[in-house]
């Protein structure tokens, strides 16, 4: 399974992070110990949203998508 995800800072309001992993929980605890510099900034993290694939080019496509124009207006309205 693939996982793309959507993360919230718990401290810095508005600042949010979509990611795409194998392993959830890992990949959290990752972002929250400072692993990932395009988070560190800003943990810690909070989960908000996750949706499951079997295929991982539909993942990642999906992550795509959320980080376009339009994928930010559907996820501002269905998914944070």
């Amino acid at each position: 399974m693939r996982y793309v995800y959507l993360l919230q800072s718990a401290t810095f309001v508005g600042e949010r992070y979509v990611g795409v992993t194998s392993d959830l929980r890992s990949r959290l605890d990752d972002h929250n110990a400072g692993k990932s510099h395009k988070t560190s900034k800003f943990a810690p993290r909070k989960l908000v949203t996750y949706v499951a694939f079997s295929d991982e080019r539909k993942a990642a496509a999906f992550e795509r998508y959320l980080e376009s124009g339009s994928g930010h207006a559907f996820a501002d309205k269905r998914l944070w």
